[in-house]
């Protein structure tokens, strides 16, 4: 999500008056330049790749270090058998993943793409509309058979129409669902980040525990590897 919206806008001024929302919109860019400089390093490690894409929570904006996001807490779950490339993005939409990173993942050959977006497309109704399209291109073009994709939490008519894509695409074998509907990400009281909207290190915990189990079967590891 562009700091242009006015949903960013909306953002600025929290942070002036609200300590923790300046303290968590303050690693936008010191994470963002820690995943670049571990991108450099991945695409010349000669190990088989996993590409990252979504927004901030797969930057792991909330948590007290990089290494607290949920990519890096899985990472180490499976043995750092990857090399990460993190295409995400502060703010990003599903149209950022779509125009932007995806471009970028298909340069590449990653064994694995994980994909968790959406939450920025829920905010506000206008937002909303043409996301069951977006998404239906976001799933054409992935790697079938190596994507394990998030479901949206939230509890609306778009959320669920998305959802019963995902689900259809899961159940065809063409992705692994990473299933974050109903109590899977446990209760809020916490696991949110000082701005009460990003996971802190509990979230970002459940989240690697929510991604394990699909993202073993995406890559035929057996759990108890």
């Amino acid at each position: 999500m562009a700091d242009r919206t006015w949903s960013g806008r909306a953002l600025d001024l929290a942070s002036v008056v609200l300590p923790g929302v300046r303290r968590v919109r303050a690693q936008k860019i010191p994470f963002a330049r820690a995943w670049s400089e571990a991108n450099q390093e991945a695409l010349v490690s000669g190990k088989s790749l996993w590409v990252a894409l979504g927004d901030s929570m797969t930057q792991g904006i909330g948590a007290r270090t990089v290494s607290g996001g949920w990519v890096p807490r899985l990472d180490a779950r499976l043995g750092d058998r990857f090399a990460v490339v993190n295409l995400s993005m502060s703010g990003a939409r599903i149209a950022d993943v779509l125009d932007d990173q995806l471009p970028r993942m298909l340069a590449l050959t990653p064994a694995l793409v994980t994909v968790l977006v959406g939450a920025n497309d829920m905010l506000t109704p206008a937002r909303r509309r043409g996301v069951e399209k977006r998404f239906i291109d976001l799933l054409d073009r992935l790697p079938a058979g190596r994507s394990v994709v998030a479901t949206l939490p939230h509890g609306n008519a778009a959320a669920d129409t998305v959802n019963a894509l995902l689900d259809t695409a899961g159940a065809r074998g063409r992705i692994q669902v990473a299933d974050m509907r109903g109590p899977a990400l446990g209760p809020l009281r916490g696991s949110l980040a000082d701005d009460w909207f990003h996971p802190n290190d509990v979230g970002y915990a459940r989240i690697a525990g929510i991604f394990e189990g699909p993202v073993r079967a995406a890559t035929s590891f057996r759990v108890g590897d």
